[in-house]
């Protein structure tokens, strides 16, 4: 596609020069120049529409010649470039969407990210460090052309983008779009199509935090209220603070958490931390558990029972938690 296109700029050059040829050669034969401009387009379009002289010398026949010559072959040339450029970028962008359409269709239990703005790129950064499958939704298609990953360009609160996005096969979706009343509408939207999909939704007003709840968000995020607790936390207990953004965010440390549902059939089903002895077999420190309830308990006690259902939240490396969840399984 490139190299065409580069062609086609020297096609162009070559028309412009013969354009100029012309006229110049017609204003040196006795024409003023709108007569010269006018006998080199019907020469170099082959119309021959009218003859601006009478009976030509032989030297300006040999000339309207030549410029016949070099301009039809150029012309042509150049228009067949054109028209092969239209098509290799229909026909490119006709086959990615198909290969991307086919890709997300293979897709289950992935995440779609509503919004490639700076919020959707930093969610987007954390879940490919995860190695989530991603989805992006976003209108823009400048914004989003370099994009690695699959994407469907168009508005997201309609229901006809989300299917496109396999919103009914999806495991979580991201609504970081830059109003809340569109991350409203993607919430309603994505809820009715997905009941059991888990939905985060990102609010700028304190006001819409209730209402995206209320529209099935299962969490509610306030970016600026979050920047806000976080510098104050850098502040009060700097250390504390530094320490919670290595294990979550950053890769330098060697320690990372993780949380862990526990299943029906698991071997730890109703047996207490003490006897399940994780420190030993996996190398794992419990630091809370979440009951079906929702409640946390934290820093549970040795004698903690574990029922299904429980989510566990583990701290460990990244090898030690990767066996705790085959032992768990």
């Amino acid at each position: 596609m490139t190299s065409t296109i580069a062609r086609l700029r020297i096609a162009l050059g070559l028309v412009a020069t013969v354009f100029i040829a012309g006229v110049i050669g017609y204003r040196i034969f006795g024409l003023d120049w709108m007569d010269a401009v006018y006998m080199t387009v019907i020469t170099i379009t082959t119309v021959g529409y009218r003859e601006i002289t009478g009976i030509p010398s032989v030297a300006e026949q040999v000339f309207t010649i030549i410029i016949i010559v070099t301009g039809v072959s150029t012309v042509l040339y150049t228009f067949t470039l054109g028209v092969q450029v239209v098509v290799e970028g229909q026909l490119r962008d006709f086959v990615g969407r198909r290969r991307m359409n086919r890709r997300i269709a293979d897709y289950s239990g992935h995440t779609i990210v509503c919004g490639w703005g700076r919020v959707g790129k930093g969610v987007v950064h954390d879940l490919r460090s995860a190695g989530s499958q991603i989805v992006v939704i976003d209108e823009d298609p400048e914004r989003v052309r370099d994009l690695d990953l699959p994407v469907v360009v168009g508005d997201a609160t309609l229901d006809a983008t989300l299917r496109a996005a396999g919103v009914n096969k999806a495991r979580s979706l991201i609504a970081a779009l830059e109003g809340d009343a569109e991350n409203l509408f993607v919430t309603l939207s994505a809820r009715t199509i997905n009941p059991d999909l888990f939905i985060v939704a990102r609010a700028r007003a304190d006001e819409s935090v209730a209402k995206l709840s209320r529209a099935g968000a299962d969490r509610v995020v306030n970016p600026q209220e979050l920047g806000a607790t976080r510098m104050a936390s850098f502040v009060l207990q700097p250390n504390v603070a530094e320490f919670v953004d290595v294990v979550m965010h950053e890769r330098s440390l060697e320690f990372r958490m993780r949380e862990f549902e526990i299943a029906e059939d698991c071997w730890l089903n109703g047996t207490s931390l003490r006897n399940a002895n994780l420190r030993d077999r996996a190398n794992v420190l419990v630091l809370a558990v979440r009951d079906t309830d929702g409640s946390f308990r934290t820093n549970p006690s040795p004698d903690t029972v574990i029922r299904a259902g429980d989510i566990v939240i583990a701290v460990g490396t990244t090898d030690s938690l990767a066996g705790f969840a085959e032992v768990l399984a």
